[in-house]
Order: structure tokens, then C-alpha cells, then sequence
């Protein structure tokens, strides 16, 4: 595979709430310079959103309106864009992320080595208010954004983060795309559709470098409703039950490579930091990152259970 010179960007949307968000979305890649770029806007199975997105972008050549013509869900409307698609790079930005100036600057250097087959950047928490005083910032994963244990440099990784990652188009076609059987469908928080993915790229393929570059900066609203100890919890328990099926499809160790680091490392730091600080916050912090960790954990353990037992196995 030679450099990429041109580059897609796939955007998904489902629900008429964000469309603020979503129009600044469109509005921050438009904006970038630096590359031949198109954007696909993929309307996941809301014909009101549909309708409303093509009235506001049919002028705009730049901009491509599709609804999913594939499985409902995060990774049907993906696989819908990648079809659609004719850069030789594809990024993906959330419906409720901004690109920061320099974006596509900071993607495509990389894709000028042949051995890279996707890059991921950072995403910065947008908070509706103040940041929540309980949340640890490695637990910002649960909003969807970076937290704490990921390089703090332009690293190799096992997967990039959803909101905020890119692929060469033909790695994606290799390798078939999304699986349906992971991934964020409507408002229900699951994911590792990229993980899975990933997994799949570094197996098959010989140009199967996956970099993390902390420079390739997107800034990802939270909304009110996951800024909530509630949401917490059931975002870690979906979380679990996600890798518990990313397991199945590929193997336990692959699927848990990046997660045995990070709670055997990045976590046990986090609660003697936050235990041995005696503030009231800092113990709250503690108390949360034991609470992520157990939760995610009996999540885990659920998914595998049901799996092994709808399968027959013991």
C-alpha cells in the first residue's frame, strides 16, 4: 500500500436530540485543510433526521446524506459509509464530537508509511457544567473520550477509540468491515465493534500498524444524562457484557490484552492516589474506580456465562 492522499469522513447520526451537535460536527471537518476530503453523513434508521439532514446539507457538494442500508446500529451505519466512500483513508467522527484545527493535518501524516492501517486520536470531555467531582479520569472511557493510561505520545495501540479514529479504506474492505454483533445500536451503551475490528486487522494483515497519536484532538460533548453515577454503572455493566462477546469472536486474550494492563497498572495507581489524598473527593474517586472495576468485571462474567450457556458449552 502506497501513501494516502484522500480521505473520507463518515459521521453517523440516529437521533433528531443531538442536531445541534451534529451540525457542529459536520461543520468542524468542513472546515479543515490540508486534504481532498469528503463527508458521508449516515442517518441510522430516522427517517424525520433523514429528511432534515438532507434539507440542510443538499447544497454543500462536500457533503454525502445516506440513510443505513445496512443492520440497525453504530456498525451498520458504518459499514453503510465505508461502501460509500472513495477516499483511501476512512475516519469516523461521533455525531456529538468536534474536530480540532489540525485534524486531518495530524491524520494523514501518518498514512504516508505504508505499514499503518489505522490511527486514532484524543478525545477531550466537553462537559455540560462543571466536571462530575466523583468521576476519576480514568474512568473517562465510560463518557467515550481519552482517559488516563493511554500514551502520552504517538504510541502503538490494540484499538483507537470510536469517536475519533481512521482506517485505510482498503484494510477495511479486507477485512469485511464492522461486525453487527458489537456495537452501539440507538441510545443502549455497548460497544467494541473497534476492538473487535482491530483484533481482525493485526491478524490478517501485513500493513497492521495501529498508532495512537495524542495530537489528533476531537472535543466529544457529554451530555447531561451520562455525566450521572447511574449512567456509570450501566455503561461499565454494558461494557462487560461487550467484551465478553468481543472474546467470543476472537479469543479472551486479545480481547482483554489492553484491559489486564489497565487494571493492573493504571487502576491500583489511581485508588492509592485517591485513598492516600484524604480529601472527601479524592475518597469518593477511590470508591468509584472499585465500583468501575467490579461492575465492568461482573458484566464480564455475565456475557460469558450467557454465551457458553446458549452455546452448550460448560
Amino acid at each position: 500500500m502506497g501513501p494516502a492522499e484522500s480521505l473520507s469522513v463518515v459521521i453517523c447520526a440516529y437521533t433528531t436530540r443531538r442536531w445541534f451537535d451534529l451540525c457542529l460536527s459536520v461543520q468542524s471537518v468542513l472546515c479543515q485543510e490540508g486534504a481532498d476530503l469528503e463527508l458521508i453523513l449516515v442517518i441510522d434508521h430516522c427517517d424525520e433526521l433523514y429528511v432534515r439532514a438532507c434539507n440542510r446539507f443538499r447544497t454543500d457538494e462536500r457533503v454525502t446524506v445516506l440513510a443505513n442500508a445496512d443492520t440497525r446500529g453504530l456498525s451498520g451505519a458504518r459499514n453503510t459509509g465505508v461502501r460509500a466512500a472513495h477516499g483511501d483513508v476512512v475516519a469516523f467522527v461521533d455525531d456529538d464530537a468536534r474536530a480540532e484545527p489540525g485534524w486531518t493535518q495530524a491524520l494523514m501524516h501518518h498514512y504516508r508509511n505504508r505499514g499503518v492501517a489505522s490511527v486514532g486520536g484524543y478525545a477531550v470531555p466537553s462537559w455540560p457544567g462543571e466536571r462530575p467531582a466523583w468521576l476519576p479520569e480514568e474512568f473517562d472511557w465510560v463518557v467515550g473520550c481519552s482517559y488516563v493510561g493511554l500514551p502520552t505520545q504517538v504510541a502503538p495501540v490494540r484499538n483507537p477509540i470510536g469517536c475519533n479514529m481512521s482506517m485505510r479504506r482498503s484494510v477495511l474492505y479486507s477485512v469485511g468491515g464492522f461486525r453487527s454483533e458489537v456495537g452501539r445500536v440507538g441510545s443502549v451503551p455497548v460497544g467494541g465493534e473497534e476492538t473487535e475490528l482491530c483484533i481482525r486487522i493485526r491478524a490478517n494483515l501485513n500493513s497492521n500498524r495501529i498508532l495512537f497519536d495524542p495530537h489528533m484532538r476531537v472535543q466529544h460533548h457529554v451530555s447531561a444524562d451520562r455525566a450521572t453515577l447511574r449512567y456509570f454503572v450501566r455503561r461499565c455493566h454494558h461494557e462487560g457484557l461487550s467484551k465478553a462477546v468481543v472474546a467470543e469472536l476472537t479469543t479472551a486474550s486479545d480481547a482483554l490484552s489492553s484491559e489486564r494492563s489497565y487494571t493492573l497498572h493504571v487502576l491500583p495507581r489511581a485508588v492509592l492516589r485517591e485513598g492516600l489524598s484524604m480529601r472527601r473527593d479524592g475518597l469518593a474517586r477511590a470508591t468509584v474506580l472499585l465500583l468501575g472495576l467490579a461492575v465492568t468485571t461482573a458484566g464480564y462474567i455475565q456475557g460469558r456465562a450467557a454465551i457458553r450457556l446458549r452455546t452448550g458449552r460448560t
